[in-house]
């Protein structure tokens, strides 16, 4: 029965290869399955030539490969693609697609909601359910190259970054999230330079540490507040990790990275009236003096369930203009995906009320 086979998207490039030495074969047969399966897209064993064909059909009684399937997508007009993806007993997760001149960045959910609760994120006030499998995660990026294309091609990889600021906290689903990292990054699978893969985390200091020197990739930092009194009141996981702490975390982390380029991505939401004042462009650029980083500002994408607002084009401008003036790299994110529910957990929301909807109109025919 399909329970009883092992999936073969939930183990990684190690495991992949004691499964196979498991069965009796040589090392090298995972190199040719995990290209198969994130260079190809195939997941039907009958259809890996290079296989014996005695093998395919053992294969094919002990394994399977199953990424989550797509239930919604929603198409913007500046080209951002969004994906609900159902991964059972009625719950959904999130991945978008964005699309520009220098890069396809895919951003995708580690977590079935989140235990964060940021008070802006529409995910968080959601809950939290469950960590995703590895299947559950990688299995975004497949469905998504499934759609916009498979390459291994250096020149030309239709997903050429993946970020892990969807749904959830990477770091509090840390042995699946660096399972991922190491499918995106192998060279038999998905191949991305350790530079095109980024974790984002809210600030879990403990996690940035053990982990400081033993995964290499980019690192994004969301910060959202220049002050602990505003950042407990933001991002509530700041009242068990403060800000210096998660600063001197980062610090190490970003000194044993090659990824990082010696500096570490600050997120910062700007929400209006809230964090976006000149006051505060000051006190951030004080206490990021002695850290090497880039800033990233991001106008908050309005939800309905939210009281926030995004700030006007003059607040951001001033903002941004007073950080740049004080020598920091800035960059200004446009907002993208207006028009297809883009604030991270709104797609979701939708497309599960609806199938609630549906689910009781079905009970009352």
């Amino acid at each position: 029965m399909t329970e009883n086979k092992v999936n073969l998207m939930d183990l990684s490039p190690k495991e992949m290869t004691e499964f196979f030495v498991s069965l009796g074969e040589k090392p090298f047969r995972s190199q040719q399955l995990l290209r198969w399966i994130y260079q190809f897209g195939v997941t039907d064993f009958a259809e890996m030539t290079n296989l014996r064909k005695d093998l395919r059909v053992k294969l094919q009684e002990k394994a399977r490969i199953a990424a989550p399937e797509i239930v919604s997508e929603q198409r913007s007009a500046d080209g951002t693609i969004k994906w609900a993806l159902d991964i059972g007993d009625g719950q959904l997760v999130e991945s978008v697609f964005i699309p520009e001149e220098s890069r396809n960045t895919l951003c995708i959910s580690t977590q079935v909601g989140c235990p964060v609760k940021c008070a802006f994120c529409r995910t968080g006030q959601g809950g939290f359910n469950r960590n995703l499998t590895l299947s559950e995660i990688i299995g975004q990026v497949f469905r998504a190259e499934t759609i916009v294309g498979f390459s291994n091609n250096e020149e030309y990889k239709p997903i050429s970054n993946v970020v892990m600021m969807g749904m959830g906290e990477p770091l509090l689903n840390l042995k699946n999230v660096v399972a991922a990292t190491e499918i995106l990054l192998s060279d038999y699978a998905f191949a991305l330079s350790k530079r095109r893969v980024t974790i984002s985390t809210s600030g879990v200091a403990p996690i940035i540490e053990k982990i400081a020197g033993k995964v290499d990739v980019a690192l994004a930092l969301s910060l959202h507040a220049p002050n602990d009194e505003l950042r407990n009141k933001l991002v509530p996981i700041n009242q068990k990790y403060p800000i210096d702490e998660v600063l001197t975390a980062v610090r190490h982390y970003i000194d044993a990275s090659n990824a990082n380029c010696g500096r570490v991505t600050i997120e910062y939401v700007l929400l209006d009236g809230i964090n976006d004042g000149l006051e505060q462009a000051a006190e951030l650029a004080s206490l990021l003096r002695e850290l090497p980083c880039k800033i990233n500002l991001i106008p908050f994408n309005p939800h309905e369930d939210s009281p926030y607002r995004r700030p006007s084009g003059n607040r951001v401008e001033k903002f941004y203009r007073t950080l740049l003036d004080q020598g920091f790299t800035v960059m200004k994110r446009s907002t993208r995906g207006d028009d297809i529910s883009a604030a991270c957990g709104q797609l979701a929301g939708q497309v599960k009320n609806r199938m609630h909807e549906q689910e009781i109109a079905s009970t009352r025919r």
